[in-house]
């Protein structure tokens, strides 16, 4: 059974794993006294014995950290970046509690400079051999080794992605053993998966224990059933999961709040809504835009120069956008069009070869320039540095109807740039794209994509090759 084998794979992972940290710990020691790498060959003040006998207290610290940070569960969908990131994080810890170790028995003569070398190499490391081990595993499990087998019990939407995604991934290792549900005849396939009864034939699968789990892919008019099916399945010990049929309305990775024992599943996560994150966007923001307007403010004057040269009207075009909450506010631009009647420009967007652009706003409009007065936007409030572009009330009405989730980017305070620009979603592209981006931005903002967002813009999102 695949249990047993689990067991034995995490035993021997545990070996490799601490073979990997005393390996590291004694690598670190030989580069640093053994090489001339660091200035210097002198094995300093504690011999070669003393610095090995610190293992008996790194390595099962090592191997407890890496249990605490879920590095033991099962590879099978669990992403890279995801184990990279705790990896990091139980080395940095580990590190933390070497030293204290060392401070509370004063001992100062170990070299901080093995202890660097010792978490540098040890995360890239077990980085690799982790990465060796997936790749093994993956290759085992398309060739039909390693299953886990699993009955699906109920036929819905939910049933057949499920499906879908493990046929399109066989380095999953999974293998579906049949469909149990009381609305669709026996015999019945889907890709191959066989219908094979009804759902009360748990009674009698169960007890035979020869399956690796359950999924419950109930249809949603059938949730009543749930918790006699859940009952069913922890009588008998094998792991049951849910699978829910209305997974198309929360996210991924659904927001829970417990109220007194009462799980409650928020509809979306959004980060922004804490008080905290909010504060310390709005302080980049407030930072950010002093200091963009002191180092463009050499731009925006020759733009400005240029604008008042070349054709009559005013320096800024302020056209009303949609922001925050849904409500409208004045978005600055430098006027990169003749001068026009409100009611003609409200009509559509700007097209190619626009006989409305002038000669320096489509220079402007291709290198964004137009778009920098949006800094005053940013310190009054009205928008952020980083955040779903902002849209024309006629649009936003007109979109709301057309395309799902659209109004949640007014959830967070429209931005300069976003996510989906810097993944080429800027002009005349797919506004469903744009917003599948904008939805990812919402949902898993943190201060580092912000940052990462800006510098993908300095390197790619100010020359615009749709904008007309």
């Amino acid at each position: 059974m695949i249990k047993d084998n689990q067991k034995y794979f995490n035993r021997l992972h545990v070996v490799i794993d601490g073979f990997v940290v005393a390996f590291s710990y004694w690598l670190s020691w030989i580069l640093r006294f053994l090489t001339p790498i660091f200035g210097s060959e002198e094995q300093g003040a504690l011999s070669f014995v003393t610095y090995m006998q610190l293992l008996i207290l790194i390595v099962p610290c090592y191997l407890l950290l890496y249990y605490g940070f879920s590095l033991y569960t099962p590879k099978r969908v669990q992403g890279r970046r995801l184990e990279f990131a705790n990896i990091v994080k139980a080395n940095t810890l580990g590190i933390l509690v070497i030293i204290l170790f060392l401070y509370m028995i004063k001992q100062s003569h170990i070299a901080r400079t093995v202890l660097g070398l010792f978490f540098v190499i040890n995360c890239i490391l077990e980085t690799i051999v982790r990465n060796l081990i997936r790749y093994i595993l993956k290759k085992m499990r398309k060739l039909g080794y390693n299953q886990k087998h699993i009955l699906l019990v109920g036929y819905s939407r939910a049933a057949e992605e499920y499906i879908d995604r493990i046929i399109a991934n066989p380095q999953w290792g999974y293998t579906v053993r049949g469909i149990l549900d009381d609305h669709v005849e026996a015999g019945i396939t889907y890709k191959g998966i066989k219908v094979v009864g009804r759902i009360a034939n748990l009674m009698v699968i169960l007890p035979e224990n020869k399956l690796d789990e359950i999924a419950i892919t109930l249809g949603l008019n059938e949730y009543f059933r749930l918790e006699e099916i859940v009952a069913m399945c922890e009588k008998s010990g094998v792991h049951t999961k849910f699978i829910p049929d209305y997974h198309n309305i929360i996210p991924t990775k659904p927001y829970t709040e417990d109220l007194i024992g009462l799980p409650v599943i928020n509809i979306r996560y959004v980060p922004l809504t804490n008080t905290f994150n909010a504060m310390i966007k709005r302080v980049m923001d407030v930072v950010g835009s002093i200091l963009c307007i002191i180092l463009f403010s050499p731009v925006m004057l020759i733009a400005c120069i240029g604008i008042k040269v070349t054709s009559p009207g005013p320096l800024i075009y302020k056209q009303t956008r949609v922001g925050l909450h849904n409500r409208s506010f004045e978005m600055f631009k430098f006027r990169s069009m003749e001068v026009q009647p409100e009611s003609e420009e409200k009509k559509a967007w700007t097209v190619k070869n626009d006989p409305r652009v002038t000669g320096i706003g489509k220079f402007m409009r291709k290198t964004s320039i137009d778009e920098f007065p949006q800094l005053f936007n940013v310190l009054k409030g009205d928008m952020s540095l980083v955040g779903p572009r902002p849209e024309r009330p006629f649009f936003v009405e007109k979109f709301r109807e057309e395309i799902p989730r659209y109004m949640v980017k007014h959830q967070v305070r429209p931005g300069m740039t976003g996510w989906a620009q810097v993944n080429g979603y800027r002009g005349d592209t797919s506004i469903r794209k744009r917003i599948d981006y904008d939805l990812y931005y919402i949902e898993n903002w943190t201060l580092g994509l912000d940052i990462k967002i800006l510098f993908l813009t300095v390197f790619r999102g100010f020359v615009n090759r749709n904008a007309y």
